[in-house]
């Protein structure tokens, strides 16, 4: 539909509380919103942009058509629109990624067990404890369990490592007993351990009391070296707990949330407290929002969609839009009452100021790293003077032996960085022999057949900046024309090496552009070629070792790849399978008399 006919059709949407759903010519679902008028709301997107952001414009230029449900209330437009986000995950709707996972404590097997934080349980013999929601308080947990008991964090194995070396850092502090250089027996060890996995088990709070009883037990029986250690870890796990206090707060429960922004990026941030403590910290760094009152309205529900637990009480940093719709619905899955909370003093504006600075901090650190990234591209963009600076660039390699298994390697770098879910693999079709030109023709040909072809969500959809060939000028010239044939205007350059294999110029068409006096081009170009040779390679060597098999055991009758594998495994190479005989051939595994018979007489020819 044409915008005129969007607005037409908004028109004549009824002034009640609904969701609409946002569809692009594919009839995939780009973006899904509520408005207590339905009418109002969605023809808004098709008239004027005066008072809409960027993001916004641009989403309405991609709608072809729209859906609508209607709802009783604005509440229950509010709880479909989530069910329907986390379902459909639309392009244009402010998303947060939950990569939670669960989170195990991990107790290694052997003499002298180690304590580990992990992701996943594994059928290695280790004792788990979990799972945890938390990574935060699993590290946490670990660490003050490790501090406590003075346990190795390091990479020494023992008992190989065992009395044969002084101690690190740790062990001069005070914070390891130093197995490394045989301060403490394997049975003390094990002891120390055992405590440790009662402490994580049991709590402070318990393993505390238990260790004063001890304590006493050892007093009255004049082990005084023994009921000094348990007083030091009973002095340890409290100078821990005093340390905590100073970010806790004097409430049961509550999340305490932060929007920071910048000109380009957002950072949403989110700390945890139950029973007082802090428990967990979250962050996600987002595009820049534009209101950000609605915005935390979107991120909030976002968040606690993806969340089972809601407080009791929610501090925010700064205005939130349809606040009492919000609450509403954290009420409804809370089943109680909830509180949003703006601090303005006291101990609860402190906690958001230090949810603030952490957000600050996590967006300052992104934009470092995006920054020294960006500037480099921007340096690129002008070297080579294009039009925009190539945030996606695509490069592409041939790879053969003497013109056999011919194939190439597509790689991309977004924002000067690898993006490994782009990478693809083209086994040249249209010919056989050394015909490198030839060879990159065809494969930027399919490259952009399935720019215009392949469905919504395929990466081959993004069109590039930017594509460096891995050659001079005659590739460069090959590739030209058939972009331009297909109607595409993308630049196009080759990375020139030097004789030693090394990166030394860009080809252009008609000459070449020194890159070594600029530094950070310099590395960056490097790093693609690298890369682009790299990942070529690897897939011409393993589709030629694939067909150099089917060349020879494959041809023999009743040997396909599975059998041709089997025997590649246990001989290891074709000259040993060339030497071995009959009776040796059968005792590989799916070989039977009649393929060994075969194999070997295929290779002596009787």
């Amino acid at each position: 539909m044409t915008q005129k006919e969007l607005r037409a059709k908004a028109m004549a949407l009824p002034l009640q509380p609904g969701v609409y759903i946002m569809k692009n010519k594919d009839k995939k679902i780009i973006y899904i919103g509520k408005a207590k008028k339905l009418k109002n709301r969605v023809s808004s997107y098709f008239g004027s942009h005066t008072n809409h952001s960027l993001k916004v414009i641009r989403m309405a230029e991609n709608v072809d058509d729209f859906d609508y449900i209607l709802c009783d209330s604005e509440f229950e437009a509010l709880v479909l629109e989530c069910s329907l986000i986390k379902q459909h995950q639309p392009k244009y709707n402010i998303l947060l990624k939950d990569d939670k996972g669960y989170n195990y404590i991990k107790i290694t097997k052997g003499d002298f067990p180690r304590i580990r934080e992990c992701k996943q349980m594994l059928d290695d013999g280790a004792t788990y404890i979990g799972p945890y929601t938390s990574n935060f308080s699993v590290k946490q947990a670990v660490d003050e369990t490790l501090k406590i008991f003075k346990l190795p964090r390091c990479n020494k194995q023992f008992p190989r490592d065992y009395g044969k070396s002084r101690p690190c850092l740790n062990g001069f502090m005070g914070l390891c007993a130093s197995p490394c250089a045989g301060r403490i027996s394997q049975s003390e060890y094990a002891d120390n351990v055992k405590d440790a996995i009662a402490f994580l088990k049991g709590g402070s709070v318990k393993t505390v009391r238990e260790m004063q009883a001890q304590m006493e037990i050892f007093s009255e029986n004049l082990q005084f070296e023994e009921a000094a250690k348990l007083r030091d870890r009973i002095k340890s796990i409290k100078n821990l707990e005093e340390k905590q206090k100073v970010v806790s707060i004097n409430v049961p429960e509550e999340d305490v949330f932060a929007l920071v922004s910048s000109n380009k990026k957002s950072c949403f941030e989110v700390i945890r407290f139950e029973y007082g403590k802090l428990t967990d910290s979250e962050f996600w760094i987002i595009d820049a929002v534009d209101d950000a009152p609605q915005a935390r309205f979107d991120l909030i529900g976002r968040y606690y969609s993806m969340r089972q637990r809601v407080p009791s009480r929610i501090a925010v940093d700064g205005e939130i839009e349809d606040e009492e719709l919000l609450k509403q619905f954290l009420e409804s899955k809370r089943q109680r009452k909830a509180e949003i909370i703006h601090p303005q003093k006291g101990e609860h504006l402190s906690i958001v100021n230090m949810c603030i600075k952490n957000a600050n901090e996590h967006l300052a650190q992104q934009q470092g790293r995006l920054g020294r990234e960006l500037a480099t591209l921007e340096e690129l963009k002008n070297l080579l003077g294009l039009k925009k600076v190539p945030e996606y660039i695509e490069s592409y390699d041939i790879s053969h032996t003497f013109g056999a298994d011919n194939v190439a390697g597509m790689v991309v770098f977004h924002n000067g960085r690898p993006m490994k879910k782009a990478y693809k693999k083209f086994a040249i079709k249209g010919f056989d022999g050394q015909n490198d030109v030839g060879s990159m023709q065809e494969v930027l040909t399919r490259r952009f057949n399935h720019y215009y072809n392949d469905e919504e969500g395929s990466t081959f959809k993004i069109l590039p900046d930017l594509i460096l060939l891995d050659g001079g000028e005659p590739q460069v010239n090959a590739v030209l024309p058939v972009i331009q044939s297909m109607g595409l205007n993308v630049p196009v350059f080759g990375m020139v090496k030097d004789s030693k294999h090394r990166t030394r110029a860009i080809a252009v068409n008609g000459g070449e552009i020194e890159i070594n006096s600029h530094r950070q081009v310099f590395t960056l170009v490097s790093s693609i070629q690298e890369e682009v040779h790299r990942f070529a390679i690897t897939y011409h060597h393993n589709k030629h070792k694939k067909s150099s098999l089917s060349t020879s055991l494959t041809k023999i009758d009743g040997i396909g790849d599975a059998k041709a594998k089997a025997l590649m495994k246990h001989f290891k190479t074709v000259s040993a399978i060339k030497a071995a005989t009959v009776d040796e051939l059968q005792k590989v595994n799916t070989i039977s008399k009649k393929n060994a018979a075969d194999i070997y007489q295929f290779y002596h020819k009787l």
